[in-house]
Order: C-alpha cells, then sequence, then structure tokens
C-alpha cells in the first residue's frame, strides 16, 4: 500500500474522531472512540487506552479498546511504575520495544511481558500546562514501534487532550454556576434572618468566611445544609439558627 493510500483512511478515522468530539455524545462514548480508533490506525498498536490525572495525582483509566487495557494500566498504577505513569507524571513521553529486556520498570515489565504485552508507548495528555491523563498504547509484538506510531499516536493524543479539556472546561463550568447558586441561597438565608439587603448579606458571608478561616463556597453549603436539616427535623424549633459564631459586629453590616 502507498502512502498516500493509506493516509486517506487514516485521514477519514481522524475526520471521524473530530465530529465526535464535537458532536453532544458523552465523553466515555468520544473517548472510547478514540481509543478504538487509535488500536485500529497506528501501526503495531494491538490495544490502547485513555486515561485521566485527578487533581491529587491518581491516575484512572476512563476509556480502552479492550478489556486487557485495564488489568495493564491498573498494574502500572499500582505498582506506580511503567511507560504510563512516566508519561503523564513528567516525561512527556515514554517508549519501549522490548519489556522482556527493559530494565527501567523491574516490577512492571516481567508482569506486563506475562500478560501478553511487549512493546509499549505512553504519551502526557495535556492542554496549556496542565497535564490531563495519559493515551497509552500496547503491542503484543517486540519492536514493532518506530517513528510512524509515535507521529501517529502525537495526532490521536491531540484529540483526546481536545476531548477531556473540553470535559474539563463544561465541569468547571457546571462547578462555577453550582457555587453562584449555593452562595445565592445563602445570601437569602442571611438576608431574611438577619433582615440585610442582598450587599450586606454577601458580606457578612465574607466577614464569617475569613474569620473562620473557611472558603466562602463551603460556608455557603455548610448554611445551607444545616437549615435544610433543621427544617426537616420535626423536633425542632423554627428559631433555631445554625451555628455560625455570629459577631454582633457582623449582624450590623448593612
Amino acid at each position: 500500500m502507498s502512502d498516500n493510500q493509506h493516509r486517506w483512511p487514516v485521514a477519514e478515522t481522524m475526520a471521524k474522531v473530530a465530529r465526535t468530539l464535537h458532536s453532544s455524545a458523552p465523553l466515555d462514548d468520544a473517548l472510547t472512540s478514540i481509543a478504538v480508533a487509535a488500536r485500529d490506525n497506528i501501526p503495531g498498536v494491538d490495544f490502547a487506552g485513555i486515561s485521566i490525572v485527578h487533581r491529587r495525582g491518581r491516575i484512572e483509566t476512563v476509556a480502552a479498546s479492550d478489556p486487557i487495557v485495564y488489568v495493564v494500566d491498573e498494574l502500572q498504577y499500582e505498582l506506580d511504575e511503567g511507560p504510563c505513569v512516566d508519561a503523564v507524571k513528567g516525561m512527556g513521553f515514554a517508549a519501549v520495544n522490548d519489556l522482556t529486556t527493559d530494565a527501567r520498570w523491574p516490577a512492571y515489565a516481567p508482569r506486563a511481558a506475562d500478560l501478553g504485552v511487549k512493546s509499549q508507548l505512553g504519551i502526557m495528555l495535556y492542554q496549556e500546562e496542565r497535564t490531563l491523563g495519559g493515551l497509552n498504547l500496547y503491542a503484543e509484538c517486540v519492536d514493532v514501534l518506530d517513528e510512524d506510531t509515535v507521529q501517529m499516536a502525537q495526532l490521536f493524543a491531540v484529540h483526546a487532550a481536545t476531548a477531556l479539556g473540553r470535559a474539563l472546561a463544561h465541569e468547571q463550568l457546571n462547578q462555577s454556576v453550582a457555587t453562584r447558586q449555593v452562595i445565592g441561597q445563602a445570601i437569602g438565608i442571611v438576608m431574611e434572618r438577619y433582615k440585610l439587603n442582598d450587599s450586606g448579606a454577601f458580606a457578612f458571608l465574607v466577614r464569617v468566611s475569613q474569620d473562620g478561616n473557611i472558603k466562602l463556597r463551603d460556608l455557603a453549603a455548610d448554611l445551607v445544609g444545616e437549615t435544610a436539616r433543621r427544617h426537616s427535623a420535626s423536633n425542632q424549633r423554627d428559631s433555631a439558627e445554625p451555628d455560625l459564631h455570629i459577631s454582633r459586629e457582623a449582624r450590623e453590616v448593612s
């Protein structure tokens, strides 16, 4: 097959992946389609998966072309070593063409080889300066990952990072909306309880937040939650108030 004959199916595949990213398809479906397309189109690759990095550093596989990917990925997370781990923890890129002889991952390599994985490539997924996760590619044979493999993998990595970035932005937007809503509810509670206007109620919450060294959104969530619990408790007096350690000065904010 000529280069042009090879490139046309790949170009069509990448176009399909791009359309999936711009559709309303769930994130899981979009990432799985990328993993399957990577397996089917990247030279030498037999299995592919996509992992994400949570805020506290925990790595989790969220999409895979084949069940074995979850097994091999989890092995790396458990041992805290392997191309996938190295790629997402700062190297950006890690490749091995023979896990039976490579000494970089003494605990992981022999166990992966026993599972049938002989070659592997890990590529960090990132946007701007934030690490989002990794694209993990596996092969059942040695010496099958070459320059073409890497170049193709980088294309798929861009699409995977785009999907994760869009999901992250959507999540942050939802969190922002939810935060504004709960703060608004807390302001309403304070306005009613202490006969303040909206500006005074907000200033009151800010002061309590600063005095208690607690984030405003957390304070608001606590107030809303405790108020709801008190209203639902039949054995509580209607006049009972959440203990927010309110000072006289805070009550007088207007």
